[in-house]
């Protein structure tokens, strides 16, 4: 008999040599139906596994990311089973989960079209009604290279020849399809409900732009066709919120060839970013930020101490000046901060030190990851390196967060934060990281609560914990934004030092941290948050005044855009010969909060008639009403 510790922590006494199956069948014949596979001792294994010892024991079902993934990666077999009963030349590669999906690489002549997609999805179909059962095999590495190589999978070949001798190679098998995988997998092929092809593309293999291109075609699959449905349909909705083409319709920037991956900024998207940055720069000026500007190029000599010519020199623009000496355009701040840090002696009195910048910085990103503002080679970093002594860390962590909340409450998102612990190669002493993660870990419990956090277990950097910042936005995405990562390695590569209480020399610690990611990324997730339909206080035009007639009602247009814009207000004024209706709709396309229709009423009146982008026709308001209207809703969201 074993032990079996259930998630509640109840335990279960069972003879030896039953599968994690036949287990989860004793605890509830609908539990079996719905698992997928398992967390046995904290590592995700197949529900074939048998259980010989006594251990840990999570029954995983599609409610569960790691349960979500076994689900999704037998699609992909399905899906790849389909691709090579149609198209028996291709070529297998690599098919995993991703997510919210999976994919699968062919090698294949030609591309796959939307009416291919289409078929497979049939075959894929009738590969569930088989119900066919997954069965796993292993091989010595010279049989699977003979069994791999009789099939032609050259690609199979080429990844089991660069595993280790005597590492187990595993097989899976589905009636007539045989393919490479660690697994783990459904019980059967009649398991997947619900599935959808949503895309196919070139892709390198291994993601090699030296390799042959294959082609990927992107899936997802749900345990229930209702959320696969409400699936699709957010991907329908996010196709129409897509920061890329509501930036070039709302004339806010776009890309161009001759600047790859360098946002184009126009007048109102670049007021629209002027905006946010202002608004930023004053919330920490009132938490005793000073703001620097350092060099765009610096000397190869600053990235080899810092570390990032050795470990970064490929993502940098280097380049050679008159002298023949080697320089790169910085790719982050903190060798600069860290020149700002050492230009003059600093005393414990100073500690903390808090300097952002705003600089503009650039990464040498490959051309096939770049993503309008996703991923871009030229961006802004909403950026601060904070210098503190130990004993100041959490007490520094909390007021970064602290300033982390008010921003995003501002924009009305929802995030969530997550600790990064040590990892396996970390450097120094264990003591310090120790206590920093207790530090970090205080300041979390204090701010989100108990368990009311994430924790990733080996993700820090190598110089320190951190603290990421998640959101979740109006479609359930969730974006990596923020993030308080704590350095014991620069300051010491550097030689940075304190004078401590005791007139001794001290090292600090350095915090990098940027709470918005940056502010080109930035605009393109909230972008798409909010479809375009700024908040009034950041909208790039805040009202737009319509004439009714421009030869009637004109004039008093005029002197009502100019003395809104005298009280800094953001104001378009319409004095185009076109009906007002037109005005009306293409004001609403453009998202502008307010509009202001002037006719023989409101002229009498001195009023304007207000039409507001969400509750429509507020009816007349007298003009100095309607100010302290706009000036109350500015300043409530951008105090």
């Amino acid at each position: 008999m074993i032990k079996i510790t259930l998630k509640d922590g109840s335990i279960m006494e069972q003879e030896a040599g039953l599968s994690i199956y036949e287990i989860a069948q004793k605890i509830s014949e609908r539990l079996a139906k719905v698992a997928t596979s398992a967390l046995l001792n904290g590592e995700v294994v197949d529900l074939r596994t048998v259980l010989n010892e006594d251990c840990e024991l999570q029954i995983l079902t599609f409610d569960d990311e790691e349960g979500k993934g076994a689900y999704r990666h037998t699609t992909s077999h399905i899906m790849a089973q389909a691709v090579k009963r149609l198209f028996p030349e291709a070529k297998l590669a690599i098919g995993p989960s991703i997510e919210n999906g999976f994919y699968y690489d062919y090698d294949i002549d030609g591309t796959f079209s939307p009416e291919d997609l289409e078929k497979i999805e049939k075959e894929m179909e009738k590969i569930c009604a088989e119900n066919l059962p997954l069965e796993r095999f292993v091989l010595p590495k010279d049989e699977a290279i003979k069994l791999m190589s009789e099939k032609g999978e050259t690609y199979k070949v080429e990844l089991i020849e660069e595993l280790p001798e005597g590492e187990e190679i595993s097989f899976y098998k589905q009636g007539d399809y045989v393919d490479l995988c660690a697994g783990p997998h459904l019980m059967s092929t009649g398991l997947v409900k619900a599935f959808k092809l949503t895309s196919s593309s070139g892709a390198y293999w291994r993601g090699n732009e030296k390799n042959k291109m294959l082609q990927r075609i992107y899936g997802t699959s749900f345990a229930k066709k209702a959320d696969l449905d409400h699936h699709l349909e957010m991907i329908e909705e996010a196709k129409k919120r897509d920061h890329r083409k509501l930036g070039k319709e709302m004339d806010l920037f776009f890309f161009d060839e001759t600047a790859p991956g360098m946002a184009y900024w126009l007048p109102k998207g670049f007021t629209m970013l002027n905006t946010l940055i202002e608004f930023w720069r004053k919330e920490h000026q009132k938490y005793g930020y000073q703001e620097f500007s350092g060099p765009q190029l610096n000397s190869s000599e600053l990235w080899k101490i810092s570390g990032h010519w050795d470990h970064y020199k490929e993502d940098m623009f280097v380049l050679t000046d008159s002298d023949g000496k080697e320089q790169a355009l910085k790719p982050m701040n903190c060798p600069n901060s860290i020149r700002i840090y050492q230009s003059k002696l600093r005393s414990y009195k100073d500690l903390p030190l808090r300097f952002n910048d705003v600089d503009v910085i650039h990464r040498n990103e490959k051309s096939g990851q770049l993503n309008g503002l996703f991923r871009v080679r030229m961006f802004r970093q909403d950026d601060s390196h904070n210098y503190v002594t130990e004993e100041q860390i959490g007490s520094e962590i909390k007021n970064i967060l602290e300033i982390a909340k008010y921003l995003y409450e501002v924009f009305g998102l929802e995030y969530i934060l997550t600790l990064s612990t040590r990892p396996e190669d970390f450097m120094g002493e264990i003591e310090t990281w120790n206590k920093a993660e207790a530090d970090l870990r205080a300041v979390l419990n204090e701010i989100c609560g108990e368990n009311n956090y994430r924790i990733n277990e080996g993700d820090g950097a190598f110089y320190g914990p951190k603290i990421d910042i998640k959101m979740k936005d109006c479609l359930g995405r969730e974006w990596q934004m923020g993030t308080a990562q704590l350095d014991f390695q620069l300051p010491q590569r550097f030689n940075l030092s304190y004078i401590d209480e005791e007139g001794n020399k001290k090292t600090p610690v350095m915090i990098h941290r940027a709470l918005f990611g940056s502010f080109e990324r930035f605009i393109g997730i909230i972008t798409e948050h909010f479809a375009g339909a700024f908040p009034t206080w950041l909208a790039p035009v805040q009202v737009r005044v319509l004439p009714i007639s421009e030869e009637r009602h004109g004039e008093y247009a005029k002197k009502l855009v100019d003395e809104l814009k005298a009280e800094g207000f953001r104001v378009e004024f319409d004095d185009r010969n076109e009906k007002i209706g037109y005005k009306i709709r293409e004001a609403q396309t453009q998202k502008i909060p307010y509009m202001l229709v002037v006719g023989d009423k409101e002229i009498e009146a001195n009023a304007v008639g207000v039409r507001a982008r969400k509750e429509g026709d507020l009816g007349a308001m007298p003009v100095e009403e309607f100010k302290k209207k706009l000036k109350e809703e500015v300043e409530t969201f951008a105090r």
